[in-house]
Parts: structure tokens; sequence; C-alpha cells
């Protein structure tokens, strides 16, 4: 009999449980339970509702158990969030969300302890005001009482982790996310957040993707009548899962996961951290095996999410393929933005911010939903192609393929848009990428799978992709020029 596990796939708007086998070569997945994951804003303050999302993972596990059973679970999350537990065990608040307002001019305060430059050539990571070093920095330097209550810091996967397992452990691959990595060492940085005033103690031992956590609580067993199996360290970082999924056999490859983000990168065997990748604000995230996912964390899917909402709660029902045709029917390149400005992280008007940001910047301003939406679709393409040309200028590699993975390439438009703007071939999928190399890591620490490798094989035997060639990369490359001038 072939081994059974249960994966749980955490995005920013909701969650799944899925079991997954490995049988006549491929791997099979089967959704048994999903749920939304609504974040709650409490006095002006962004949070998880972390509670609410350990009860749907109990709930997974007991459709599991109903479905047959399954012998070891997995779990993905978003990066940089955590949880804090007191010496007692308990979780002391709900942990805050990455959107929430309170890290605003947190880099800059903390670029008065540790410079910039400095702090990039010490951890190789994007500056985003959202990484763990400067939400923890500000609980440093607001709410010093909360960080002297806590014993340890648990990033979102490994905070489930504990709390099905009573073992407190910190995954490379997500760990790797927060700037409060060293690349070199592998391990924290502890003399970077010894400056910041951080107290080493809140952080747990290191265990790379692949190796186990521990098993279910006899607590959990008993509750839900699940078996004593082991919690797997995937690639927690939903990317890190994701690019494990990537069907390629070439050592080099170049891949968009896309989804709520989209992070546009490759995989190296060694970071690369130098001023030409501190110039372009590229990342180096850990990967399976310790690999490097060297990338770019760009705004995705969350400019059209965010905007449909708008648009719902002004009272018009418009679906995502509503969008992409009122998007189509518009005229192309009028205007862009840059997806990732500060202006666009927030929740709230996305719509009237496009229309602000293209007045403030001098261009045409979109006047309805169809212009709206195509101006965020090319934006999106042509940041891509700015990324793509990064990668290939920092890392001395072409690229003959793109990759894009995860539910973004439901989204044929923006598949499309970005063959034209990068002039390249793009093949798309898997859909269920972060899920798929969520199983895949757990069915090589089961033996089922032989390694990474193997993994990239089956999985590619597993799905039929898509592929899009460029049809209109001339005008991108006209319209790209307008563009580049707002990066």
């Amino acid at each position: 009999m072939s081994k059974r596990v249960l994966a749980f796939d955490f995005g920013a708007s909701s969650g799944r449980a899925i079991l997954g086998t490995f049988a006549d070569g491929k791997i099979h997945m089967e959704e048994i339970h999903r749920f939304s994951n609504d974040p709650v804003n409490i006095r002006g303050v962004f949070h998880w509702d972390v509670l609410r999302l350990f009860h749907e993972i109990k709930q997974g596990i007991t459709k599991a158990v109903h479905a047959g059973g399954f012998d070891a679970i997995g779990i993905d999350t978003w990066g940089v969030d955590f949880g804090l537990i007191d010496k007692k065990g308990h979780l002391i608040n709900n942990p805050v969300h990455y959107r929430d307002t309170r890290t605003i001019g947190m880099m800059d305060k903390v670029f008065e302890t540790i410079p910039k430059e400095e702090l990039y050539h010490r951890t190789g990571i994007q500056f985003a005001a959202l990484n763990t070093i400067f939400q923890l920095a500000y609980l440093q330097m607001n709410e010093p009482e909360v960080l002297a209550q806590a014993d340890k810091l648990l990033l979102m996967p490994d905070l489930f982790a504990y709390l099905l397992t009573g073992v407190a452990r910190a995954e490379y691959c997500n760990v790797s996310t927060t700037q409060c990595l060293d690349p070199v060492t592998g391990d924290w940085a502890y003399d970077l957040l010894d400056r910041l005033q951080i107290p080493r103690r809140l952080f747990s031992p290191m265990i790379d993707a692949g190796e186990t956590y521990g098993l279910l609580s006899d607590e959990i067993c008993e509750e839900l009548g699940a078996p004593k199996v082991p919690v797997i360290a995937v690639s927690t970082h939903d990317t890190g899962s994701a690019v494990v999924a990537v069907p390629s056999s070439e050592k080099d490859f170049i891949f968009i996961s896309c989804g709520t983000w989209s992070l546009f990168g490759t995989e190296l065997a060694q970071p690369i951290i130098n001023d030409a990748s501190f110039g372009f604000n590229l990342t180096n995230e850990g990967g399976y095996g310790r690999t490097t996912r060297f990338l770019k964390n760009i705004m995705g899917l969350w400019l059209i999410q965010e905007s449909r909402r708008q648009w719902i709660r002004e009272g018009f029902d418009v679906s995502y393929a509503d969008l992409e045709k009122e998007a189509l029917a518009a005229k192309p390149f009028q205007c862009f933005i840059n997806p990732d400005d500060d202006d666009f992280v927030s929740p709230g008007n996305l719509p009237k911010r496009v229309q602000e940001y293209c007045r403030r910047t001098g261009q045409y301003v979109p006047q309805n939903r169809g212009e709206i939406m195509r101006c965020i679709y090319e934006s999106l393409a042509m940041k891509y192609r700015y990324t793509f040309r990064a990668i290939r200028e920092v890392t001395g590699l072409e690229y003959n393929t793109i990759h894009m993975i995860g539910g973004g390439t439901k989204d044929r438009l923006l598949c499309q848009m970005a063959a034209d703007a990068c002039n390249t071939n793009v093949i798309a999928g898997p859909i269920e990428a972060t899920a798929t190399g969520n199983i895949a890591v757990q069915l090589i620490a089961l033996g089922e799978i032989a390694d990474l490798a193997d993994a990239r094989r089956v999985i590619a035997a597993s799905e039929e992709p898509k592929f899009y060639e460029p049809q209109q990369a001339a005008a991108y490359d006209e319209a790209y020029v307008r563009f580049e001038k707002l990066q």
C-alpha cells in the first residue's frame, strides 16, 4: 500500500486540506476540506484569526480520518508572520497580519541601527516593511512588554505544528523570509538581532524541509481519533513548496509563482548577495535541500482581488471573468502603475488608489473598471519583464522558458501578457503547485519518491500544462520605456 499524506495549504484568503498519494507514476490529490481565511480588524490592528484556523486544521484531520486515514501531515503558509508563546506554552495574542500598518516607517528606524546596505549584505533579503525583522523592531520599540512576556516566536506553519505536536522548531525555508537569517551560517543572525535588542530566547532550533517536528500529541489523537503520525516540516513557506513543484528537468529554470503575490525567480545552489542584487532589491530565500530561491516578491493578483472586493462593496457583483473581459475591451498601454508601490499594500479602495497614482505621475487617469483592470494587468506583465531582465543580468544566465505555477495560471490573460512582455514562451502549470510541493516533500520524507529531481519528473507527468507564445512583443517593447520610468 502506498503512503497517504495530509497537506494543509494556507493562502491569504483561504485554506485547504488535501490528501495525497503516489501511484502509477503520478501524484494524486483529493481535496477533503476547504475554508476561508478571514483576517479580523480589532481596534485598528489587522489580525489573523489563528484559533479559527487551528479549528479548521482539526476539521481537516477529522475528515481525513473518516476518509481512511493518513501517514503524515505537512503544513505550508505565507511567510514573515508569527505567534508569540509564553513560558507556560500559551499563545499570547493573535498574530498580526503582514498588511497591518504598524510597520510603516519602521525600515528607516531600523536603518539607524543597522544601515540598509549592511542589512542586505548580511541577510540577502529584499526590503519590505512587512518583513519579520521590522515587525519585531516595532514591538521592541513600541510594545516591549509583549516581547518581555514571550518565551518563543513561532512562524505561522511552525506555530500550527507546535499546536499539533507540542514541539517548537523553526523550518529553514520559512525562516529565510524573515530577514533574521544569516545565509552564510544558515542560522539565526543573532548579532543583528542583538543590536535591535530582540531577545535570543525567542528563536527556536532550526530544522530542514523533510525533517519531522514530532508526532501528533496524545491530546490531539484522543480528541480527533487520529493516528499518531509525524508532522513533517515541508518547505513550509508556500512559495518554497510551490517551487518544489516546478515541472522542469533543467538545472537552470525561471518561474513565476502566481497568486496573491507574484514570486518571480530562479533556483540556485548558493545565494547571490552583491551590489547588483542589492540595486535590484532581489531576495535570497531558502529552498528544499538548502537551495536558494533567488527572486523578487511582486504585488500580484492582490491588486485584482482587492479591486474586485471594492467594486462588490459598491454594489457591483462582478466576477473575475467579467473583469478580464472588461480589461480586454479597454485600450492598451494608456497608463501604468508600479505594482510594488506602498500605495497598494494595505486593504482598501484599490481602484481609487490606481487612479490617484496615475494622476500623481502625470499619466492618463483610467476612467472605468475596464481601464483600471487593463492598467493593473499590463503593469504586472511589465514588472515581470523588469524582473526577468534583472535576474538574467545578476545571474549571467539565459532562460528560454518561464514556468508559471499556482492558482494565477487560471488567468489566461495574465499568462499571455507575461509571454508578450517578456518575449519568452510560458509554460503554465501545475495550478495546485503549493499543495503539490507540500505533498511531494512528505512523500520524499516517507521514502515513496526518491528525491527532488524524481519529484519534479513525477509532477511533470501528473498534469497537462498549457503553453503560451509571444504574440505582441513589439508593442510591449515600445510601451516598456514608459513603464520603466516608474521603477
